[in-house]
C-alpha cells in the first residue's frame, strides 16, 4: 500500500519525508495510458506533490504543481490534497524517446528546461500562493528543491524516481524531501549531500526492500523521530455535479448555443479520463436552473 512518512531528527534540526506511490503512479499509467518517459515524469510530480500536499494543515488545502519546460512532453500538472492524495495529466502521453546514453529515462530532455515551474498552494486563506522558478533540468527533484530554497528559503535536498518495468508497468516509484529548519549548522548540508550520494537513487533503495521510514533513516540516521504515516492513492475529485457547474459557468450564451446546436455534448476528465454525456434536454434543465436561481437572487 502507497503511504507517505513524515519525521523529524531528534536535535529537531531536519524534518522529512518520504513517499511510496508505486500503486499510485501505475493506477495513472493505466488512466492516462502513459508511455514509459512520461510515466515517470508524471511520476515524479505526482510523489513531490503528495509530499507537498500531505504539509497542508487546512483539511481542503491543496497543492498542485505545474511545469511548463517546453519540452516534447508538454506541460506536467500534479495537484495533491492536504491528505497526500493526488491527480495529474501530461499533454502528451504518448511521447516515445531515446534512452539516455546512460540507459535511463531521458525525463529531462522530455520535460524540457526552458521555461517555469509553477507551485499553487491553497492554505485555506483568502487568496493560494503562488510561487514561480525558472527550471534547472526538467528532471522535477532538482527543480522542486530550487522552488524551495527560492521562494520558501528553505535548504532542500528531493529525490524522486519511477523504475519502469520491460513491459512498461511501474516496478517502484517513491521520493523523499529532506529540508533544514531555522538554527540548523552550515555543516549538516555538506554531511547530507555526502549521505544522498552515497545512498544512491530512490528505486535502487526501493529495490533494496527499503520501506519510506528505512530510506530516511538510511539518510538522517536510526534515531529518527516518525511523526505520521499515511495512505496515500490516486484519487480524482471530478463528479456530474461539478462538470455542470462547470457547463452552467460557460455563461447563458454559450449554453443556448449548444442547446441549439442540438447535439449531444462529451465532457471528459483531464485526470481520471471519467467521460460524461449531455444531451439538449440535459442542457435545457441546466439553463432554466440557472435562470431559476438568478430570478431568485434578484428578487
Amino acid at each position: 500500500m502507497d503511504r507517505i512518512v513524515r519525521a523529524i531528527t531528534p536535535d529537531g534540526f531536519v524534518k522529512a519525508s518520504a513517499v511510496e506511490s508505486t500503486e499510485l503512479c501505475e493506477k495513472m499509467r493505466n488512466i492516462h495510458k502513459t508511455l514509459p518517459v512520461a510515466t515517470a515524469a508524471l511520476g515524479r510530480a505526482l510523489s513531490a506533490a503528495s509530499m507537498m500536499g500531505s504539509e497542508i494543515k487546512d483539511e481542503n488545502g491543496s497543492v498542485t504543481l505545474q511545469i511548463k519546460g517546453g519540452g516534447p512532453l508538454g506541460a506536467v500538472t500534479a495537484v495533491s490534497d492536504s491528505r497526500g492524495c493526488v491527480r495529474g495529466y501530461v499533454q502528451n502521453p504518448a511521447l516515445d524517446l531515446p534512452l539516455r546514453p546512460d540507459g535511463k529515462l531521458d525525463v529531462g530532455g522530455a520535460v524540457g528546461a526552458d521555461g517555469i515551474l509553477t507551485v499553487i498552494k491553497d492554505i485555506g486563506a483568502k487568496e493560494p500562493f503562488s510561487g514561480k522558478v525558472g527550471l534547472l533540468s526538467g528532471e522535477i527533484a532538482e527543480d522542486i528543491a530550487a522552488y524551495f530554497a527560492e521562494s520558501e528559503q528553505i535548504p532542500t535536498v528531493c529525490a524522486l524516481g519511477v523504475l519502469v518495468a520491460p513491459d512498461q508497468s511501474v516496478l517502484h516509484a517513491g521520493g523523499y524531501i529532506i529540508q533544514l529548519m531555522p538554527g540548523a549548522p552550515e555543516s549538516l548540508v555538506s554531511s547530507l549531500e555526502e549521505k544522498v550520494i552515497k545512498s544512491g537513487s530512490v528505486t535502487r533503495m526501493m529495490e533494496q526492500g527499503l520501506s519510506p521510514e528505512g530510506i530516511l533513516k538510511k539518510l538522517l540516521g536510526e534515531d529518527l523521530e516518525i511523526l505520521e504515516t499515511s495512505p496515500v492513492g490516486y484519487e480524482c475529485k471530478c463528479s456530474k455535479r461539478k462538470v455542470e457547474r462547470a457547463l452552467v459557468s460557460m455563461g447563458e450564451r454559450e449554453l443556448q448555443r449548444l442547446i441549439d446546436e442540438g447535439e449531444k455534448v462529451n465532457v471528459t476528465c483531464q485526470f481520471c479520463d471519467a467521460s460524461y454525456d449531455f444531451t439538449a434536454d440535459d442542457l435545457k434543465k441546466l439553463l432554466d436552473a440557472a435562470k431559476k436561481s438568478i430570478d431568485i437572487g434578484k428578487s
